[in-house]
């Protein structure tokens, strides 16, 4: 509860035991077995920084944080502790706080969501379980796209850039080295395997602008950012890099600060252990240094775990406000999680605090918060106050209501698909299979045209051949008329020749005749009288052509 300028959380025999706001940012620590308070803690501390002003972020893993958006209600039991702990109307009263519901699936909550290139290649791989050699072709992918241009906003993004890589791959290892076909594959199928878990739906636009958490309402009171981590939760994996991306970003965009009197903002992780576990070194290193220096900027990280040990030391060492609520000590590693507490706090000569942490009922605390020099205050044991807003879920008609009367729905509601290098590809690919269609159309015609030239060049050749075979014709035709010509003169002149020749014999004959019969005429009537004259002339024409007739050959 806020009250008096510092933010009271619980009670120490009439004493408050109050966290200061100028210290707030020093980090802190809600810690404690299962079923001990420590979702209660959450909420009164979340509550009381909203009430001073501050804007919170908190993952609500179990669904029961929902209510903060409403009036907490009177029950017996809250009204007897509002009787133990003096708390009268004037300074307890229940009421509601701004809540913005956030949701990665986008079903409970605004999308929450982030690109491709933000998140980088270090979480992603770690997100996708990735081997060091695949987390170092990635990285080249990505510096791939960085060098040409290429926004990566979404999956269908990156998977776009891993298949050009790999369908590239040689004219990129004489820069890079070899960027194994094997790797890409393997993390094209964790891709879809992030892809079947939602991931689909986290990486887009419009991405989340942190400044957007940095709000208060019109009372003044911080804006407690909620984000929906029921199935969330059941991929540790994500929700841990989802978590590590968010503290990076948020380091990356804060200025220095400096010291503050509040902070300008407080983070709380539940199942802080995720965070840490299986988180490769240079990872670890990155978040302790981060941790360290976010402070500077003004901005407050709580750590909400079962046992101390679950964080790093060099993670707990930097946490300054610290709850502990109680831890059970059956087996001899949960006896040193307990010793290794206890040793954490300042001493308290009053009690045992080991002995203590095993005797804290619900809703106590070993609690121990920086004093106004920055060093811890003695460990305490105290009770936490009750929280003023409603404790557990809302109906889905509420949320439905809270999420779409939000300022930030219209911004964050609809998701956009920007221009980026799956749409650059698909262009590209769209644009290489116009030019390879048009280069086989191309081929085409010029298979057509010379198969064209080809055929017309043979009709050609046809046609010579057609038209010379023609010319021999018509030359033995021209050749054999001449020679029929020739061979119809000779025979005309041989006629014409004959013809003469026996007109002349024919001439010759009857003269031959005519004087053969003049001369038997004269032989035959000297010696037979006239019927000597008429056989000597018919003896003698028949004489004068026979003898004309062997002299001219017939």
């Amino acid at each position: 509860m806020f009250y008096n300028g510092t933010i009271w959380m619980a009670d120490d025999h009439g004493e408050k035991l109050s966290i200061r706001l100028r210290m707030a940012n020093r980090h802190g620590l809600i810690a404690g077995a299962t079923g001990t308070g420590k979702t209660v803690t959450l909420k009164v501390m979340a509550e009381s920084f909203s009430a001073a002003g501050v804007p919170v972020f908190l993952a609500d893993v179990k669904g029961d944080l929902a209510g903060m958006c409403r009036p907490g209600q009177s029950t017996d039991g809250l009204e007897r502790r509002l009787h133990d702990f003096g708390l009268s109307e004037a300074v307890f009263s229940y009421q509601a706080y701004p809540v913005c519901f956030w949701d990665i699936f986008a079903e409970k909550g605004l999308p929450l969501r982030t690109t491709i290139s933000e998140m980088g290649p270090t979480l992603l791989a770690r997100l996708m379980g990735l081997t060091e050699t695949q987390t170092d072709v990635l990285s080249i992918v990505f510096r791939i796209a960085d060098e040409e241009g290429l926004l990566v906003l979404d999956t269908k993004d990156l998977r776009s850039m891993l298949n050009y890589v790999s369908d590239n791959n040689k004219e990129y290892a004489a820069m890079y080295g070899n960027l194994p076909k094997q790797s890409i594959n393997s993390i094209l199928r964790n891709l879809s395997a992030l892809e079947e878990q939602g991931a689909d739906r986290f990486f887009g636009e419009p991405a989340l602008d942190i400044h957007d958490w940095f709000r208060t309402d019109y009372q003044g009171k911080g804006m407690i950012n909620i984000l929906h981590s029921e199935s969330l939760i059941n991929n540790p994996m994500m929700y841990s890099t989802f978590m590590l991306w968010m503290l990076s970003e948020l380091f990356e965009i804060m200025p220095e600060a400096g010291d503050c009197d509040r902070p300008k903002m407080v983070f709380f992780f539940d199942e802080a252990h995720l965070l840490f576990d299986d988180a490769p070194k240079a990872l670890m290193q990155k978040l302790e240094q981060v941790i360290k220096l976010v402070r500077s900027k003004g901005v407050g990280i709580y750590f909400v775990t079962q046992s101390p040990r679950d964080i790093p030391d060099g993670v707990l060492a930097q946490l300054g406000n610290k709850i502990q609520h109680a831890l059970h000590a059956y087996t001899p590693s949960e006896q040193k999680a307990v010793k290794a507490a206890a040793d954490s706090f300042r001493v308290n000569p009053a009690f045992d605090t080991r002995e203590a942490l095993g005797q804290l009922g619900i809703g106590e605390a070993l609690i121990s918060f920086l004093d106004d020099n920055g060093i811890p205050d003695m460990v305490r044991r105290a009770r936490i106050l009750p929280p003023q807003s409603l404790m557990g879920p809302i109906p889905d008609s509420d949320r439905r209501s809270e999420i779409q009367n939000q300022v930030l729905y219209s911004k964050y509601g609809t998701m956009i698909d920007r221009d980026s290098a799956y749409e650059f590809f698909q262009r590209k690919l769209k644009q290489d299979e116009l030019e390879i269609r048009q280069r086989q159309e191309s081929e085409a015609r010029q298979k057509e045209e010379e198969q064209a030239a080809k055929e017309a060049a043979r009709e050609a050749q046809r046609q010579e051949k057609a038209a010379a075979k023609e010319a021999q014709r018509k030359a033995r035709e021209e050749a054999k008329a001449l020679e029929q010509q020739e061979k119809a003169k000779a025979r005309e002149k041989e006629a014409a020749k004959r013809a003469k020749k026996r007109a002349v014999t024919n001439v010759a004959k009857t003269a031959a005749g005519t004087i053969g019969r003049e001369v038997g005429n004269e032989i035959g009537k000297n010696v037979g009288g006239s019927f000597g004259k008429r056989l000597g002339g018919n003896i003698g024409a028949s004489l004068g052509r026979g003898l004309l007739g062997t002299f001219f050959g017939k």
